[in-house]
């Protein structure tokens, strides 16, 4: 027994509580480089625009120990316990890491935002701590404990895809199938894991550790493939690309800076294969625990971020007065159009849009009127010291598709601010209506909220982060995604892209591939 390693599990606590805090505040240096040098070579200049704002907000959130993104995420810890530590606790160690997220996300200092729900089926009751975490533990041979936490945003989260294969079918093929079937919800530009062989459950596990490797496509490239596993990345690395899904979807050269690719055996009748997209808030951090006290992860050198300024990215843009917009000044917008926000709007999500809709149905008035008004779809964090709101980015704007024939007849609401897509129901229902429907860019959270210059309550209020609030905003940058008519630049920048790449190649038939 002396050669034991004593591991106290107030150090396991406190050292997952600072690593949760770190990964919230900082992307990882691999990350930065790659999308800066997607940055640099970017062509769209929809795409540069967003990887800029991605860029900008995320060295803010370094400086500011702020969130990189309002979804702060679901805890997922893969642990690795030396088969020669001896932890020092009186419950479980999978509690012991539910203790640190609980500690990490009600931190008064830096909130971070409670998005987990107990009984996923039915109450769907925020636990208000962002607890419990996913663990997944293994025994292995050593002297140490090994944490690897993950951060995994629900907009991502929400595309994972699997599907068994034959053994003789294209991986390939289903790839780039599947992943267009994704639309932009996941944020890129980020990674793609897949996860091949074993049994279900294994390859979902798989493709997600494969999305905590270290990104070296860049190096990868320079000195070529050196076993068949990395030629297929590259492969597929290229062939997503030239899909020309661009940054946040709007048409561009990089959808992927990296693919990443994780095996197992398997059953000789099957090929079990996932993929688990990741999305611009890239967050993780591995710590290691021997005994000697916690760990306190250091913060990455501040030379890693580009030199981008917002007027850089600022571009030709329109300001709008929300407090006298009309219909018809939202007539005159263009898909792909830069505008800027100045004035009141309201926000809501998917709980506050299906109690609206509840409402409407049952005669009751809204608690806000929605005639004349936009809405944002996103659930901020918490303010600390003077911000009028924590970071406060875009949600999946998908989710309230269902919800926007009904909302838009009823309440006269003008137009619609999220991320991503919007499905053919929802778009059908804004060319009825002559709305628009406008996008903030996905993992720009801490850049976004610092248009708001205040926030306040209406409406709700029991649903907490999905309460309707009311936000002045000064500046507030978006992109016209669909217009009044129901053109959606999602639809029309890709196929640019994809057309103008095929075309470089001299592939006569897009996609290339």
């Amino acid at each position: 027994m002396a050669d034991m390693v004593r591991i106290s599990g107030a150090d396991i606590v406190t050292s997952v509580a600072d690593a949760l805090q770190y990964i919230a505040c900082f992307h990882p240096a691999d990350y930065i480089a790659h999308l800066a040098a997607a940055h640099a070579r970017e062509q769209s200049p929809a795409a540069k625009d967003a990887i800029g704002q991605i860029l900008i907000n995320s060295r803010m959130a370094a400086l500011g120990h702020r969130p990189i993104c309002q979804d702060t995420g679901l805890v997922i810890a893969f642990v690795k316990v030396g088969m020669q530590v001896r932890i020092d606790a009186e419950c479980a160690l999978a509690d012991l890491i539910h203790e640190g997220v609980r500690r990490a996300y009600g931190d008064p200092s830096n909130p971070l935002r409670a998005s987990m729900v107990e009984d996923p089926l039915f109450t769907r009751r925020n636990t208000r701590d962002n607890s419990p975490a996913v663990v997944h533990t293994e025994l292995v041979p050593g002297h140490a404990l090994h944490i690897t936490l993950a951060a995994k945003g629900g907009g991502s989260e929400n595309k994972a895809r699997f599907t068994t294969l034959n053994p003789s079918a294209s991986v390939v093929d289903w790839v780039l199938k599947t992943l267009p079937e994704l639309g932009a919800g996941w944020c890129p530009p980020g990674m793609v894991g897949l996860g091949i062989g074993g049994s279900a459950e294994k390859a979902m596990l798989l493709a997600k550790e494969a999305l905590l490797e270290d990104i070296n496509m860049s190096e990868l490239l320079r000195r070529g493939p050196a076993s068949p596993e990395e030629e297929l990345r590259i492969e597929l690395y290229e062939k997503i690309n030239a899909l020309g899904i661009g940054a946040q979807g709007l048409g561009g050269l990089t959808t992927v800076v990296d693919v990443k690719i994780a095996t197992y055996p398997t059953h000789a009748a099957s090929k079990p294969v996932a993929l688990i997209p990741q999305c611009a808030a890239n967050r993780h951090a591995t710590i290691t625990l021997d005994g000697s006290g916690p760990v306190q992860l250091e913060p990455p050198d501040l030379s890693v971020w580009p030199q981008i300024t917002q007027d850089a990215v600022a571009g030709h843009a329109r300001r709008v007065n929300l407090d006298t917009l009309t219909l018809a000044e939202v007539a005159h917008w263009q898909p792909g159009q830069k505008l800027l926000l100045n004035g009141h709007m309201l926000t809501g999500r998917d709980a506050a849009h299906l109690r609206m809709v509840q409402m409407l149905r049952a005669g009751t008035p809204l608690p806000v009127s929605l005639k004349g008004r936009v809405i944002y779809y996103v659930g901020p964090v918490d303010a600390v010291g003077d911000e009028a709101v924590g970071p406060a980015g875009p949600t999946t704007s998908t989710r309230m598709d269902p919800f926007t024939e009904e909302i838009l007849a009823a309440t006269g609401l003008l137009a619609m601010v999220g991320k991503a897509e919007r499905g053919p129901q929802a778009i059908g229902a804004i060319a009825r209506h002559k709305a628009a429907y406008l996008i903030a860019i996905g993992g720009a959270a801490y850049l976004v909220s610092k248009a708001i210059k205040a926030s306040r309550v209406v409406a709700f209020e029991d649903l907490g982060m999905e309460a309707i609030h009311e936000f002045r905003v000064e500046d507030m940058p978006v992109t016209v995604a669909v217009d009044a008519t129901g053109q959606s630049i999602h639809a029309l920048g890709p196929a640019l892209w994809r057309s103008r790449i095929a075309a470089a190649r001299q592939v006569p038939d897009a996609p290339p591939g």
